[in-house]
């Protein structure tokens, strides 16, 4: 069934009926969601050209990105860095898919360990153009998406993959692969992303031109032959999708060990939260068995493992000096408890241990530094002041 969006136009910003627009996108965006679902690419593609030459899919890309979003006021290399209502009513009417794009403006951020992550300011109109492009491509991935995956994604958070690394150990203690993989951002391969984003022509040839746009950093432009650009609206929607088949490669794996291809596709767990992830599992023999296997599928993408931090753990007992693991700021680790003290598994057995989740030491540390520099800057400011601060 083909629908046709009504093609009323508003003469200003403040006319605008926000809950028509958004009623609008979210229904193309819903079959959007469901055609992916049941596998009909050409009804996706069909559907995607629909959203992104939509009048309220412009108008919705326009208002995230100059209105709602925190970094509304960051200028990319053409200085604009806050638009007029005219002016967004300007971009919305000049919005299209094409096959140029301005190089991002390099911007250096430190990091707690003490070096600096880069990140690529596209400008206010890419970055409008990226968030329509966005709107039309995530309902067709998170149709696909695995269900481990939690990063830069609608509706799921930091606390979502705590709970589910809970879930995957709370009645049995695991061996556990702590792993983060190296730039992930600025090294995935452009040609093996763009093939398997599977979309059609004219999108390909626009997130093409974002991922070879290049960067400037001060006067000088530099290429981008790998990677996708942090700072980028579309930049987390892209990883996910080059670290897609992850979590699939390993359940293929389980299926291959003794016993019940049910029963060891459940025990064997890979939780990823963007570029970070963990492998859990009861026998060591197959969490490094699956090292090997997660190394070969990141080498195909470009991608290879960030060796200081990736380790092999034990939820409950010491292997190689290590107990638990720290992963998105909290500390999961189990501890031997007396009888009184412990849980019990499905069919009633005393498990022995008790799992505890908090907050990382490092994370709790920082925490109160920031609380504490804030309170040295304002130290002659009044109560009411220091408490919104």
């Amino acid at each position: 069934m083909n629908t046709v969006l009504p093609m009323y136009k508003w003469d200003t910003w403040q006319q605008i009926n926000w809950k028509t627009v958004e009623k609008q996108v979210f229904k193309l965006q819903k079959r959007i969601y469901k055609a992916s679902q049941r596998g009909d690419v050409k009804s996706v593609h069909r559907l995607q050209r629909l959203l992104t030459h939509s009048y309220y899919g412009k108008l919705w890309a326009t208002r995230r990105v100059t209105q709602d979003n925190q970094g509304k006021k960051t200028a990319g290399v053409d200085g604009v860095k806050s638009l007029t209502q005219e002016q967004r009513l300007e971009m919305v009417n000049n919005l299209k898919l094409g096959n140029k794009s301005k190089p991002t403006r390099r911007v250096w951020i430190p990091k707690p360990n003490g070096e600096k992550r880069p990140l690529g300011i596209p400008t206010m109109y890419e970055r409008a153009l990226q968030a329509l492009v966005k709107s039309a491509l995530e309902p067709q991935w998170e149709a696909k998406f695995e269900v481990n995956s939690y990063g830069f994604r609608p509706a799921r958070s930091c606390q979502d993959a705590i709970a589910a690394i809970f879930g995957a150990i709370k009645q049995k203690s695991k061996f556990v692969l702590d792993a983060d993989i190296a730039k992930c951002f600025d090294r995935i391969d452009h040609d093996k992303l763009l093939a398997k984003l599977q979309s059609y022509p004219q999108l390909k040839r626009q997130i093409r031109c974002w991922l070879k746009s290049g960067y400037k950093d001060k006067d000088s432009w530099f290429p981008t032959n790998e990677g996708t650009p942090q700072g980028g609206v579309i930049s987390p929607l892209l990883a996910n999708v080059a670290l897609h088949g992850m979590e699939l490669e390993i359940k293929n794996f389980a299926e291959t060990l003794k016993g019940s291809k049910r029963g060891n596709k459940k025990a064997l767990s890979l939780i990823r939260y963007a570029d970070d992830f963990v492998i859990l599992h009861e026998d060591i023999k197959v969490i490094l068995e699956c090292k090997e296997i997660i190394s070969k599928w990141l080498s195909k993408i470009g991608l290879e493992w960030k060796s200081s931090k990736t380790r092999i753990s034990h939820t409950l007992n010491q292997y190689e000096g290590n107990v638990g693991f720290d992963f998105l700021g909290f500390t999961i680790r189990q501890f031997p408890v007396g009888k009184n003290q412990s849980g019990k598994n499905g069919t009633g057995r005393t498990l022995g241990f008790k799992t505890i989740i908090k907050p990382s030491k490092a994370t709790v540390k920082a925490h109160l530094e920031k609380i504490g520099n804030i309170i040295d800057k304002h130290n002659t400011s009044s109560q009411l002041s220091l408490i919104k601060e």
